[in-house]
């Protein structure tokens, strides 16, 4: 358990990160403790708004509706959105079950931190770079690539998800060719693309539908094949019903005899006519202590064999969204393949992908425009280039989990290599995955920075894991 025993109060604080989690937290430090001064570090244009939030078109709708979305500011997104119901196109009867624009709720953080810069600016500041090492040792602060120290008291690492993970051998050269397209979300990303081509989409998951959702909203026509090994799609929300409370760690904690629980109750559910989504709602709240209770092993059972079970069942689609995309396969425009990719060659502006569908020995070609990179947000920490995380490693001040989900944490506070907790450098939202597993979504991340925020400007300053654990716990269900 970590505790911090400093003698010298908390002044300056730098965030790494202005995405949701990195702007959530300064809000919400800057209210909490007036004597604090925050500097807001990133060097995106979406400063405030974040990847999930800023790089997104018009057709990609949040996946939970608006009563999901509270994060504790003022006004809440519910109130603001209240003068603007002209934005929706359909709901489930109000607006707190709506699912809405995905930019909306960008808009709604980048005004709550405008507000904050024009309220207090002596104490916020939103410095437009990027972080590229620590100060060194015994001064604590952020060297900027443009050569500016900052010295603070406490840094917290809020970068988010970063860009996925090439599916691609080292020494492949179509890494290198303009038809392969690394990430989806990166500016201009899928400018140029022939709408009467087909189309190559690495993986089957959100990325997927949202990058399909963009080429049909910006005209494309040709055919789209999406390939993972599995071939599993993210399933759709549905309302109505509700299912208690189920999961009894005292009789069978394993990954495969919780999913038996998860299946047996959603058998039960269906009979009395209650939706399996509402089963899988029921676990949410216990998501952490599942995860923090099974073993190095457990996890790795789980991420290798169940993990796209869950991520289909949980991570679900909007209703309008999940239309569109069973319209797109029961037309045929959108084929899944349920495979891998075994080869891939430059060929006439484009690509020939071979594509090798599970149980079969023999690969079709696909004769490919562009093969665009839809494997999600990259988290193998131990290897990522970046030059933060590289002098983090290098320093021994971070440590990357076995599992390649994020970086060690004790509560939120980062662990070095020697396995201890610091007392000045924390982290929060994605990049703590390892302890907490389910940690992208809105509620949990919201929750995690309440936590945090009233352990760091407390007088105890202690990051106490137990209690957090609890925190997620009481999240509540929802959706």
């Amino acid at each position: 358990m970590s505790s911090r025993q400093e003698s010298v109060p908390v002044r300056h604080v730098v965030i790494v990160g202005a995405g949701f989690s990195g702007t959530l937290a300064a809000l919400k430090l800057l209210t909490s403790d007036p004597t604090l001064h925050i500097h807001l570090v990133d060097s995106s244009e979406h400063v405030g708004r974040g990847l999930a939030y800023g790089a997104c078109a018009p057709q990609h709708l949040l996946n939970v509706p608006v009563n999901r979305l509270e994060v504790g500011l003022t006004p809440g997104f519910g109130q603001w959105l209240s003068g603007r119901c002209d934005v929706l196109e359909e709901n489930f009867g109000s607006l707190a079950d709506a699912f809405l624009p995905r930019a909306l709720f960008g808009d709604y953080m980048e005004e709550r931190l405008q507000e904050a810069l024009a309220a207090a600016p002596a104490r916020l500041t939103v410095i437009r770079s990027e972080v590229v090492s620590l100060l060194e040792l015994p001064r604590r602060g952020v060297l900027l690539r443009d050569g500016r120290e900052i010295p603070v008291d406490v840094i917290v690492l809020a970068t988010g998800n970063l860009p996925p993970r090439a599916p691609l051998p080292p020494q492949s050269p179509v890494r290198d060719d303009r038809a392969y397209v690394p990430d989806p979300w990166a500016p201009r990303a899928l400018d140029g693309i022939d709408p009467d081509r087909l189309v190559v989409l690495v993986g089957t998951g959100l990325t997927m539908v949202d990058t399909v959702m963009r080429l049909r909203g910006e005209g494309h026509r040709g055919q789209i094949h999406a390939v993972s090994r599995r071939g599993l799609t993210p399933l759709d929300h549905r309302s109505g019903g509700a299912w208690p409370p189920f999961v009894d760690l005292s009789v069978a904690r394993s990954p495969l005899a919780i999913m038996r629980q998860i299946r047996s109750a959603a058998t039960m559910a269906a009979a009395q006519d209650v939706p399996w989504q509402r089963v899988i709602d029921a676990v949410r709240p216990m998501t952490s202590r599942i995860w923090t209770e099974w073993s190095k092993n457990e996890r790795r059972r789980f991420l290798r064999h169940l993990r796209p079970y869950w991520d289909a069942h949980r991570h679900r689609l909007a209703p309008r969204v999940a239309r569109r995309l069973h319209e797109a396969l029961s037309s045929g425009s959108l084929t899944i393949w349920s495979g891998g990719i075994v080869d891939c060659r430059p060929r006439d502006g484009g690509l020939d992908v071979d594509v090798r569908p599970h149980g079969s020995s023999t690969p079709s070609t696909l004769e490919a425009s562009r093969m665009i990179n839809c494997t999600g947000p990259r988290t193998d920490y131990a290897s990522i280039g970046m030059p933060l995380f590289a002098d983090l490693r290098r320093r021994g001040l971070v440590q990357p989990d076995e599992l390649a989900l994020g970086i060690e944490t004790d509560g939120c506070a980062a662990c070095g290599r020697d396995g201890h907790p610091s007392s000045w450098l924390f982290a929060v939202g994605p990049l703590t995955r390892p302890a907490w597993w389910e940690i992208t979504a809105v509620p949990e991340i919201a929750a995690q920075i309440d936590h945090f925020v009233s352990a760091l400007t407390s007088t105890a300053l202690d990051a106490d894991r137990a209690s957090l654990a609890a925190t997620f716990i009481d999240l509540g269900a929802g959706i």
